[in-house]
């Protein structure tokens, strides 16, 4: 199996963001199975697919993706154990210069904020490492978890987009959110920190402004 690009661990307190490694693919498979009722309804499917669920698999792709220049995974360990994977795909160079996050966490670290610490630090090292100038991300309009992480990182909401990826089964509408390298100068982590974000920029016309 192909070993993907290393790169440096991202720490913040006892959240830890590392390279995905071959290796990795048995103890994401058992978490995920443990997570099973908690993650199914967000996870994307192929469409007309088997339905057959293939972490290896996963696993050997993203590393393909990670020695292409594509793609960055990692994933979540917390005092040491493996609790959720981070990717930052499709990664674009050139005149474009930019990269998608997504994520998932189990559900015993859900809440405690280790996932917005973990999307923030991501974010900061692809503007910083990587030198990309945009990082987005997409998010289903129901799941109001990760509609916080954005809310309090400061991610701007730039708009819908109608059955954008087949999660679940199905095609599902997504609400996009991005951040600029020249939004946040300081770094997203430390404006998160100090407590200079300003949430409503991620309001969605649905909601209104956010209080």
């Amino acid at each position: 199996m192909f070993a993907g690009v290393e790169h440096p661990a991202l720490t913040d307190g006892e959240l830890t963001l590392r390279s995905l490694r071959t290796r990795d693919a048995r103890e994401l498979e058992r978490v995920l199975l443990e997570n099973r009722p908690w993650l199914q309804p967000w996870e994307a499917t192929l469409p007309g697919g088997s339905g057959n669920w293939n972490v290896r698999g996963a696993v050997r792709s993203l590393l393909e993706q990670s020695g292409q220049r594509t793609a960055v995974p990692w994933v979540l360990e917390v005092g040491g154990q493996l609790v959720g994977q981070l990717t930052m795909s499709n990664i674009q160079w050139g005149a474009v210069l930019q990269g998608t996050i997504g994520y998932w966490v189990a559900q015993s670290v859900a809440g405690r904020g280790f996932t917005p610490s973990a999307v923030a630090m991501a974010t900061d090292y692809g503007f910083r490492q990587l030198g990309l100038h945009r990082v987005e991300i997409c998010i289903r309009p129901e799941n109001g978890p990760s509609l916080r992480v954005v809310e309090k990182l400061g991610f701007r909401f730039e708009g819908r987009r109608d059955r954008y990826i087949h999660i679940d089964g199905d095609w599902r509408d997504h609400y996009c959110f991005g951040l600029v390298r020249d939004e946040v100068p300081q770094g997203v982590l430390a404006r998160w920190r100090a407590g200079d974000v300003d949430e409503r920029v991620a309001a969605r016309p649905e909601t209104g402004p956010l209080s």
